[in-house]
């Protein structure tokens, strides 16, 4: 069924559009964009000769084809507006769970009218859980949901191989693997947020086996897709390094913690493959001069900005050369109205 999809959008990519676009893409991601907010636009619309599938999440987790032909109909979207900058990119679809799954938590799909991707539930028993995850030590990467990332990996290369158009500008980027912190919460629990101060060396110790088994499954991911150059997409943004941490849970933490519960465990990740961007909901602004400071952050992918008080945000990423990417547009419109400026390192869709 996926090679009449496939068959449409091959013809469909018109290379000298792609390229403009990636070239827009690289000037901004080498600091070479002179412009107040960078928003480019794929120039040429290309509408597909049938309609797609619409795929909802639940169904996608049904089989692998159904999985990419609802992510190659994102792709197929892209192309038919001719206002959309956005690179065209894949993932294994997996949600927030995959590296909690990998330590046994049970997966928690959501109602088919929600269509919103799952995620999992904490492990009974706490500190005590924890503990016998350490006595275990590194998890089966094969197991949960890690294991169908990878073979959903692996299903993405296969079936993209015979379409040159395709291999070259539908990027596969790394699946939602979180971040040490994150995927801690996910399995611990709320009561985590206690045992890291009743309990620090408990928590570090269990950060440290979460950074391996990270580390272990990117490792065993680009193997399957390896990076193609310095610049990676994630969200069909693209960025300088190549991973994309997840740090929604350090809004629930203090400065201090940040440093010594968050920072060190992605620094970790950061500096083996290459540094990368951070993403948080919510808010941020009382711990974002630490995140600023790690090694290889090149890029800041954060909603919500009413949250957070801005001009400390804007003083900790765009004043250092860290961009903002996916960033909310009426943010960056009332940050120019009061002539704050931007210097060129805000993107907005």
């Amino acid at each position: 069924m996926i090679k009449k999809y496939l068959d449409d959008l091959e013809a469909r990519i018109d290379q000298e559009t792609e390229d403009t676009l990636i070239d827009e893409w690289t000037v901004f991601v080498e600091r070479r964009f002179n412009g107040d907010i960078f928003s480019p636009k794929r120039l040429r619309q290309s509408l597909p000769e049938f309609d797609w599938p619409s795929i909802s999440v639940n169904e996608s987790f049904e089989s692998y084809e159904k999985m990419a032909l609802q992510q190659f109909a994102a792709c197929s979207g892209q192309l038919a507006r001719a206002d959309a900058g956005p690179l065209m990119n894949v993932r294994s679809n997996y949600g927030t769970g995959i590296m909690s799954s990998l330590f046994g938590c049970e997966l928690y799909m959501m109602d088919d009218e929600h269509n919103t991707l799952p995620t999992t539930l904490p492990l009974p028993g706490g500190a005590d859980a924890i503990r016998k995850l350490l006595d275990k030590g590194m998890p089966d990467l094969s197991s949960g949901l890690s294991g169908k990332a990878l073979e959903m990996g692996e299903y993405f290369v296969e079936i993209m191989k015979d379409y040159p158009q395709i291999s070259q500008y539908v990027y596969l980027y790394h699946p939602d693997l979180q971040s040490p912190m994150d995927v801690c919460e996910l399995i611990w629990g709320s009561d985590m947020f206690l045992d890291l101060i009743d309990q620090p060396e408990l928590a570090k110790d269990f950060l440290t086996l979460i950074a391996d088994a990270y580390i272990a499954f990117m490792k065993r991911w680009l193997g399957i897709s390896p990076f193609r150059d310095e610049f990676s997409p994630h969200w069909s943004l693209m960025f300088k390094g190549h991973v994309m941490l997840r740090d929604d849970s350090a809004m629930n933490l203090s400065p201090d913690m940040f440093r010594e519960f968050v920072r060190p465990y992605d620094q970790r990740i950061l500096d083996v493959f290459g540094g990368g961007g951070v993403h948080f909901c919510g808010r941020g602004d009382h711990y974002i001069d630490q995140l600023a400071e790690m090694s290889g952050v090149s890029a800041v992918a954060m909603s919500q900005p009413e949250y957070n008080d801005m001009e400390k945000i804007y003083q900790s990423t765009v004043d250092k050369d860290i961009q903002l990417i996916g960033f909310s547009r009426e943010a960056a419109d009332a940050a120019l109205a009061n002539g704050r400026s931007l210097n060129g390192n805000v993107h907005c869709g």
